[in-house]
Parts: structure tokens; sequence; C-alpha cells
């Protein structure tokens, strides 16, 4: 039953693969990213649970955390982003506002 969740996730993985080489803009490129990401933390559990060796669990939780942190720092590196020949301009967003006005966007 195991080694069928492994193929189910590995499929799934390969299918988040083909969208992020393949996604029509950037934020579905990153999606897919994300959700690779995701798909390894659970290949990750699943394949210390087959293994027995529970301290995989570990590394999954912290592949997990980087995956979210490099998320939302890719995020913030393309909101940032501007076109040739277009000034900066901030836009109303949730990445948007300064570090003095207390979070508020």
């Amino acid at each position: 039953m195991f080694a069928t969740a492994t193929a189910a996730i590995i499929a799934a993985m390969v299918l988040a693969l083909i969208r992020a080489i393949a996604g029509p803009s950037l934020y579905d490129r990153i999606l897919a990213g994300n959700s690779f990401g995701t798909k390894t933390v659970l290949l990750i559990g699943v394949m210390g649970f087959l293994m027995g060796r529970p301290d995989f669990l570990d590394i999954a939780l912290l592949y997990a955390l980087i995956n979210f942190a490099a998320t939302l720092a890719i995020l913030r590196f393309f909101s940032y982003r501007t076109p040739k020949g277009k000034p900066a301009e901030p836009t109303d967003g949730p990445l948007t506002g300064s570090m003095n006005d207390g979070g508020a966007a």
C-alpha cells in the first residue's frame, strides 16, 4: 500500500515538474514549484516509514520550512521586478508596505 502511495507521489511530482517548466505564467510556475516541494516532503515521510527510519520526519519538516520560506522569498523578489523602461511603482497588495508602519499595507 505504501509502495503505491510512493508511486502516486512520484507521478504527481512529475506532473508538477512539467507544469513548472511549461507553465503559462510566472505564478503558475511558482505554484508548481511549491507543489513539487510539498510532494517532496510527503515522499520523504513515506520513504522514512517504509525504511523504518522515523528520523526522516525531522528532515521532512525542515524541508517544508525551507520550501515555505523559499516560496515567499521568490514571490517577494518577483513583486519588485519591473519591465525594462518602466519606473518601479508600489502596488496595493500584501507584499507592499514598509516596516515602519507597523506592518499595515
